[in-house]
Protein backbone atom coordinates (compact mmCIF):
# COMPACT_ATOMS: atom_id res chain seq x y z
CA UNK A 1 0.00 0.00 0.00
CA UNK A 2 0.87 3.28 -0.93
CA UNK A 3 -0.18 6.75 0.66
CA UNK A 4 -0.89 9.54 -1.49
CA UNK A 5 -2.59 12.36 -1.97
CA UNK A 6 -6.20 12.52 -2.97
CA UNK A 7 -5.42 14.78 -6.25
CA UNK A 8 -2.62 11.99 -7.81
CA UNK A 9 -5.22 9.03 -6.87
CA UNK A 10 -7.18 9.13 -10.57
CA UNK A 11 -6.70 5.48 -11.45
CA UNK A 12 -5.38 3.95 -8.63
CA UNK A 13 -7.19 1.41 -6.30
CA UNK A 14 -8.47 1.94 -3.22
CA UNK A 15 -6.55 -0.90 0.03
CA UNK A 16 -9.65 -0.97 1.73
CA UNK A 17 -13.14 0.38 2.42
CA UNK A 18 -13.25 3.98 3.11
CA UNK A 19 -16.63 4.67 5.35
CA UNK A 20 -18.83 8.36 4.82
CA UNK A 21 -21.20 9.55 7.76
CA UNK A 22 -23.65 11.65 7.14
CA UNK A 23 -25.38 12.62 10.21
CA UNK A 24 -29.23 11.22 10.02
CA UNK A 25 -28.69 9.66 7.03
CA UNK A 26 -26.07 7.59 6.06
CA UNK A 27 -23.25 5.63 7.49
CA UNK A 28 -21.33 2.97 5.14
CA UNK A 29 -18.95 2.41 2.55
CA UNK A 30 -18.73 4.69 0.12
CA UNK A 31 -15.72 3.58 -1.67
CA UNK A 32 -15.12 -0.29 -1.11
CA UNK A 33 -11.68 -1.99 -1.41
CA UNK A 34 -10.98 -2.73 -4.64
CA UNK A 35 -12.26 0.54 -6.12
CA UNK A 36 -10.45 2.25 -9.35
CA UNK A 37 -10.55 5.81 -8.33
CA UNK A 38 -12.24 8.08 -11.21
CA UNK A 39 -11.42 11.88 -11.78
CA UNK A 40 -15.44 12.31 -10.63
CA UNK A 41 -14.52 10.84 -7.08
CA UNK A 42 -12.25 13.64 -6.09
CA UNK A 43 -14.51 15.79 -4.91
CA UNK A 44 -16.67 13.55 -2.68
CA UNK A 45 -13.73 11.86 -1.53
CA UNK A 46 -12.62 15.28 0.18
CA UNK A 47 -16.08 16.44 0.85
CA UNK A 48 -15.11 12.90 3.24
CA UNK A 49 -12.70 14.37 4.34
CA UNK A 50 -9.94 12.21 2.61
CA UNK A 51 -7.05 14.60 1.51
CA UNK A 52 -5.01 11.41 1.54
CA UNK A 53 -5.76 7.61 1.20
CA UNK A 54 -3.92 4.11 1.03
CA UNK A 55 -4.30 2.79 -2.59
CA UNK A 56 -2.78 -0.48 -4.50
CA UNK A 57 0.46 0.41 -6.89
CA UNK A 58 -0.19 -2.28 -9.57
CA UNK A 59 2.67 -3.12 -11.87
CA UNK A 60 2.44 -3.88 -15.72
CA UNK A 61 1.99 -7.43 -14.86
CA UNK A 62 -1.09 -7.26 -12.72
CA UNK A 63 -4.41 -7.34 -13.03
CA UNK A 64 -7.49 -5.87 -10.76
CA UNK A 65 -10.07 -8.13 -9.47
CA UNK A 66 -12.61 -6.12 -11.53
CA UNK A 67 -10.33 -6.42 -14.57
CA UNK A 68 -9.50 -10.16 -14.23
CA UNK A 69 -13.65 -11.39 -13.57
CA UNK A 70 -14.46 -8.93 -16.86
CA UNK A 71 -11.70 -11.16 -19.07
CA UNK A 72 -12.12 -14.35 -17.54
CA UNK A 73 -16.16 -13.85 -18.30
CA UNK A 74 -15.78 -13.05 -21.53
CA UNK A 75 -13.20 -15.78 -22.23
CA UNK A 76 -15.94 -18.76 -20.97
CA UNK A 77 -19.43 -16.92 -22.68
CA UNK A 78 -19.94 -19.88 -25.21
CA UNK A 79 -23.73 -18.40 -26.00
CA UNK A 80 -27.02 -17.76 -24.06
CA UNK A 81 -25.80 -15.60 -21.52
CA UNK A 82 -25.73 -12.20 -19.97
CA UNK A 83 -23.99 -10.44 -17.17
CA UNK A 84 -23.32 -7.34 -15.75
CA UNK A 85 -20.12 -5.36 -14.00
CA UNK A 86 -18.61 -6.81 -11.18
CA UNK A 87 -19.75 -6.57 -8.06
CA UNK A 88 -17.07 -7.29 -5.61
CA UNK A 89 -15.24 -8.72 -7.73
CA UNK A 90 -17.81 -11.41 -8.80
CA UNK A 91 -19.37 -11.82 -11.82
CA UNK A 92 -22.53 -13.90 -12.12
CA UNK A 93 -23.50 -15.10 -15.69
CA UNK A 94 -27.32 -15.63 -16.56
CA UNK A 95 -29.31 -17.45 -19.08
CA UNK A 96 -30.56 -15.32 -21.79
CA UNK A 97 -33.16 -17.71 -22.75
CA UNK A 98 -35.07 -21.25 -21.24
CA UNK A 99 -32.63 -23.62 -22.35
CA UNK A 100 -29.78 -26.58 -21.66
CA UNK A 101 -26.85 -25.33 -20.15
CA UNK A 102 -23.66 -27.52 -21.59
CA UNK A 103 -20.44 -27.08 -19.41
CA UNK A 104 -17.00 -28.37 -20.58
CA UNK A 105 -16.42 -29.86 -17.25
CA UNK A 106 -12.89 -31.00 -18.11
CA UNK A 107 -12.07 -26.85 -19.16
CA UNK A 108 -13.95 -25.79 -15.96
CA UNK A 109 -11.59 -28.01 -14.24
CA UNK A 110 -8.33 -27.02 -15.88
CA UNK A 111 -9.72 -23.07 -15.18
CA UNK A 112 -10.12 -24.13 -11.73
CA UNK A 113 -6.67 -25.45 -11.11
CA UNK A 114 -4.92 -22.29 -11.76
CA UNK A 115 -4.14 -20.89 -8.68
CA UNK A 116 -5.94 -17.93 -7.50
CA UNK A 117 -8.94 -18.17 -9.70
CA UNK A 118 -12.22 -20.12 -9.56
CA UNK A 119 -15.64 -20.68 -11.89
CA UNK A 120 -18.40 -22.55 -10.16
CA UNK A 121 -21.30 -23.16 -12.31
CA UNK A 122 -24.22 -25.67 -11.74
CA UNK A 123 -24.61 -29.32 -13.65
CA UNK A 124 -24.13 -30.06 -17.17
CA UNK A 125 -27.17 -30.71 -19.11
CA UNK A 126 -28.95 -28.79 -16.46
CA UNK A 127 -32.54 -27.11 -17.45
CA UNK A 128 -32.84 -23.68 -16.44
CA UNK A 129 -35.28 -20.30 -16.86
CA UNK A 130 -34.40 -17.53 -18.58
CA UNK A 131 -32.73 -15.01 -16.17
CA UNK A 132 -31.63 -17.90 -13.87
CA UNK A 133 -27.61 -18.02 -12.54
CA UNK A 134 -25.58 -20.16 -14.10
CA UNK A 135 -22.17 -19.60 -13.47
CA UNK A 136 -19.81 -17.18 -10.90
CA UNK A 137 -16.31 -16.07 -11.87
CA UNK A 138 -13.77 -13.94 -10.19
CA UNK A 139 -10.38 -14.47 -8.67
CA UNK A 140 -9.41 -15.19 -4.94
CA UNK A 141 -7.07 -11.98 -4.29
CA UNK A 142 -7.89 -8.13 -4.87
CA UNK A 143 -4.75 -8.36 -7.35
CA UNK A 144 -3.28 -11.41 -9.49
CA UNK A 145 -0.33 -11.98 -12.04
CA UNK A 146 -1.83 -11.09 -15.43
CA UNK A 147 -0.42 -14.78 -16.62
CA UNK A 148 -2.88 -16.62 -14.72
CA UNK A 149 -5.86 -14.60 -16.66
CA UNK A 150 -3.78 -15.33 -20.48
CA UNK A 151 -3.68 -18.89 -19.15
CA UNK A 152 -7.53 -18.58 -18.78
CA UNK A 153 -7.89 -17.28 -22.17
CA UNK A 154 -5.71 -19.93 -23.72
CA UNK A 155 -7.10 -22.91 -22.04
CA UNK A 156 -11.00 -21.29 -23.59
CA UNK A 157 -9.53 -20.77 -27.10
CA UNK A 158 -8.42 -24.78 -26.63
CA UNK A 159 -11.13 -26.06 -25.59
CA UNK A 160 -13.57 -24.23 -28.06
CA UNK A 161 -16.30 -23.66 -25.86
CA UNK A 162 -16.92 -23.80 -21.82
CA UNK A 163 -20.77 -22.92 -20.89
CA UNK A 164 -23.07 -22.37 -22.88
CA UNK A 165 -27.24 -21.83 -23.12
CA UNK A 166 -28.99 -23.98 -25.76
CA UNK A 167 -32.52 -22.30 -26.20
CA UNK A 168 -35.58 -24.93 -25.79
CA UNK A 169 -37.32 -24.69 -29.27
CA UNK A 170 -40.78 -24.87 -30.03
CA UNK A 171 -40.75 -27.96 -32.04
CA UNK A 172 -43.23 -29.80 -33.54
CA UNK A 173 -43.92 -32.67 -31.49
CA UNK A 174 -46.31 -35.84 -32.31
CA UNK A 175 -47.45 -38.69 -29.49
CA UNK A 176 -48.46 -42.00 -30.72
CA UNK A 177 -50.13 -44.11 -28.33
CA UNK A 178 -49.68 -47.55 -28.59
CA UNK A 179 -51.71 -50.93 -26.69
CA UNK A 180 -54.52 -52.73 -28.16
CA UNK A 181 -56.72 -52.67 -25.46
CA UNK A 182 -55.98 -49.07 -25.14
CA UNK A 183 -57.05 -48.22 -29.44
CA UNK A 184 -59.54 -50.65 -28.71
CA UNK A 185 -61.18 -48.51 -25.79
CA UNK A 186 -61.16 -51.72 -23.62
CA UNK A 187 -59.28 -48.97 -21.11
CA UNK A 188 -58.85 -45.39 -21.15
CA UNK A 189 -56.03 -43.98 -22.55
CA UNK A 190 -53.62 -42.15 -19.00
CA UNK A 191 -50.29 -41.90 -20.81
CA UNK A 192 -51.07 -38.73 -23.64
CA UNK A 193 -52.63 -36.41 -20.93
CA UNK A 194 -49.09 -36.91 -18.82
CA UNK A 195 -47.68 -36.14 -21.82
CA UNK A 196 -49.44 -33.08 -22.84
CA UNK A 197 -48.73 -31.77 -18.94
CA UNK A 198 -45.03 -32.57 -19.85
CA UNK A 199 -45.04 -30.59 -23.31
CA UNK A 200 -46.69 -27.65 -21.57
CA UNK A 201 -44.13 -27.26 -19.02
CA UNK A 202 -41.06 -28.43 -20.78
CA UNK A 203 -42.14 -26.61 -24.68
CA UNK A 204 -43.37 -28.00 -27.99
CA UNK A 205 -46.07 -27.73 -30.40
CA UNK A 206 -48.12 -30.47 -29.89
CA UNK A 207 -49.54 -31.36 -33.84
CA UNK A 208 -51.58 -34.28 -32.77
CA UNK A 209 -52.11 -37.41 -30.47
CA UNK A 210 -52.67 -40.49 -32.52
CA UNK A 211 -53.52 -44.20 -31.13
CA UNK A 212 -52.08 -47.84 -32.56
CA UNK A 213 -52.60 -51.76 -31.70
CA UNK A 214 -49.95 -53.89 -30.85
CA UNK A 215 -48.60 -54.47 -34.56
CA UNK A 216 -45.67 -53.69 -36.05
CA UNK A 217 -47.56 -52.93 -39.18
CA UNK A 218 -49.81 -50.59 -37.80
CA UNK A 219 -47.19 -48.78 -35.23
CA UNK A 220 -44.71 -48.24 -38.02
CA UNK A 221 -47.52 -46.67 -40.14
CA UNK A 222 -48.11 -44.08 -37.14
CA UNK A 223 -44.46 -43.36 -37.07
CA UNK A 224 -44.42 -42.73 -40.35
CA UNK A 225 -47.37 -40.54 -40.88
CA UNK A 226 -46.56 -38.41 -38.19
CA UNK A 227 -43.04 -37.42 -39.79
CA UNK A 228 -44.83 -36.87 -43.01
CA UNK A 229 -46.59 -33.90 -41.03
CA UNK A 230 -43.56 -32.63 -40.14
CA UNK A 231 -42.89 -33.81 -36.89
CA UNK A 232 -39.64 -33.11 -34.83
CA UNK A 233 -39.69 -35.00 -31.71
CA UNK A 234 -42.47 -38.57 -31.80
CA UNK A 235 -43.00 -39.80 -28.30
CA UNK A 236 -44.40 -43.40 -28.49
CA UNK A 237 -45.89 -44.82 -25.29
CA UNK A 238 -46.83 -48.58 -24.46
CA UNK A 239 -45.65 -52.12 -25.44
CA UNK A 240 -41.82 -50.78 -24.56
CA UNK A 241 -41.07 -53.85 -22.28
CA UNK A 242 -40.49 -57.38 -22.66
CA UNK A 243 -43.96 -58.87 -22.97
CA UNK A 244 -44.78 -61.02 -25.75
CA UNK A 245 -47.07 -58.10 -27.36
CA UNK A 246 -44.73 -55.40 -26.68
CA UNK A 247 -44.10 -54.84 -30.40
CA UNK A 248 -43.65 -51.28 -30.00
CA UNK A 249 -38.94 -51.40 -29.78
CA UNK A 250 -39.19 -53.49 -33.22
CA UNK A 251 -41.57 -51.05 -34.96
CA UNK A 252 -39.30 -48.26 -34.29
CA UNK A 253 -36.11 -49.67 -35.26
CA UNK A 254 -37.69 -51.00 -38.74
CA UNK A 255 -38.68 -47.05 -39.21
CA UNK A 256 -35.43 -45.64 -37.68
CA UNK A 257 -32.38 -44.62 -39.77
CA UNK A 258 -30.61 -44.71 -36.40
CA UNK A 259 -31.47 -46.38 -33.52
CA UNK A 260 -29.07 -44.79 -30.38
CA UNK A 261 -30.32 -46.47 -27.80
CA UNK A 262 -33.26 -49.52 -26.39
CA UNK A 263 -32.20 -48.99 -22.60
CA UNK A 264 -30.71 -46.64 -20.59
CA UNK A 265 -28.93 -46.70 -16.88
CA UNK A 266 -32.01 -44.53 -15.72
CA UNK A 267 -34.30 -45.65 -12.63
CA UNK A 268 -37.01 -44.96 -13.37
CA UNK A 269 -37.11 -45.26 -16.84
CA UNK A 270 -34.60 -48.33 -18.06
CA UNK A 271 -36.67 -49.49 -20.87
CA UNK A 272 -35.84 -45.84 -22.97
CA UNK A 273 -35.62 -46.01 -26.58
CA UNK A 274 -34.28 -43.15 -28.77
CA UNK A 275 -34.09 -43.67 -32.91
CA UNK A 276 -33.72 -40.40 -35.61
CA UNK A 277 -35.77 -40.80 -38.24
CA UNK A 278 -34.05 -37.91 -40.83
CA UNK A 279 -33.83 -34.93 -38.54
CA UNK A 280 -36.75 -36.46 -36.44
CA UNK A 281 -36.37 -37.60 -33.38
CA UNK A 282 -38.17 -40.74 -32.27
CA UNK A 283 -38.47 -40.96 -28.25
CA UNK A 284 -40.05 -44.40 -26.82
CA UNK A 285 -41.38 -43.42 -23.54
CA UNK A 286 -41.27 -46.24 -20.76
CA UNK A 287 -44.37 -47.44 -18.30
CA UNK A 288 -42.38 -45.51 -15.73
CA UNK A 289 -43.55 -42.16 -17.51
CA UNK A 290 -46.97 -42.35 -16.71
CA UNK A 291 -46.96 -42.96 -13.12
CA UNK A 292 -43.73 -41.33 -11.61
CA UNK A 293 -43.37 -37.53 -11.30
CA UNK A 294 -39.88 -37.60 -12.86
CA UNK A 295 -38.34 -39.83 -14.83
CA UNK A 296 -35.85 -40.25 -17.43
CA UNK A 297 -37.97 -38.53 -20.04
CA UNK A 298 -37.27 -35.54 -18.00
CA UNK A 299 -33.57 -36.08 -18.71
CA UNK A 300 -34.05 -36.40 -22.34
CA UNK A 301 -37.03 -34.57 -23.72
CA UNK A 302 -35.62 -30.71 -23.22
CA UNK A 303 -32.29 -31.93 -24.27
CA UNK A 304 -34.32 -32.58 -27.58
CA UNK A 305 -36.15 -29.62 -28.11
CA UNK A 306 -32.68 -27.56 -27.71
CA UNK A 307 -31.83 -29.70 -30.79
CA UNK A 308 -29.66 -31.90 -29.16
CA UNK A 309 -28.41 -34.72 -31.30
CA UNK A 310 -27.97 -37.11 -28.40
CA UNK A 311 -25.15 -39.83 -28.91
CA UNK A 312 -25.29 -43.46 -27.19
CA UNK A 313 -22.38 -41.59 -24.38
CA UNK A 314 -24.75 -39.23 -23.94
CA UNK A 315 -27.23 -42.03 -22.34
CA UNK A 316 -24.58 -44.06 -20.60
CA UNK A 317 -23.00 -41.42 -18.35
CA UNK A 318 -26.35 -40.66 -17.31
CA UNK A 319 -25.74 -43.75 -14.30
CA UNK A 320 -24.01 -41.57 -12.09
CA UNK A 321 -26.98 -39.66 -10.49
CA UNK A 322 -29.29 -41.46 -12.84
CA UNK A 323 -30.73 -42.54 -9.84
CA UNK A 324 -34.06 -41.02 -8.61
CA UNK A 325 -34.78 -41.19 -5.25
CA UNK A 326 -37.90 -40.37 -5.04
CA UNK A 327 -38.59 -37.40 -2.65
CA UNK A 328 -41.55 -37.21 -0.52
CA UNK A 329 -41.36 -33.74 -2.06
CA UNK A 330 -40.10 -33.44 -5.79
CA UNK A 331 -37.48 -30.65 -6.36
CA UNK A 332 -36.00 -31.63 -9.80
CA UNK A 333 -34.66 -30.31 -11.68
CA UNK A 334 -32.85 -28.71 -8.87
CA UNK A 335 -31.48 -32.50 -7.02
CA UNK A 336 -28.95 -34.62 -7.83
CA UNK A 337 -31.05 -37.18 -10.45
CA UNK A 338 -29.27 -36.48 -14.00
CA UNK A 339 -26.46 -35.17 -13.06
Amino acid sequence: MKKIKVDNSIGMVVAHDLTQVIPGEFKGAAFKKGHIIKKEDIDRLKDMGKNHIYVLELSENEIHENEAAKRITKAIDSGGLYYGEPSEGKISLKASYKGIVKVNVEGVNEINDIDKVILATIHNNSLVDKGQTVAGTRIIPLVTDNNRINKVEEICKDKGEIIKVQEIKNLKVGILITGTEVFEGRIKDKFGPVLEEKIDRYGGNLIGIEKAPDSLKEIESGIKEFVEKGAEIILITGGMSVDADDVTPNAIKNVADEVVTYGAPVLPGAMLMLAYKGEASILGVPACGMYHKTTVFDLIYPRLLAKEKIKRKDITILGHGGLCLNCKICHYPRCSFGK
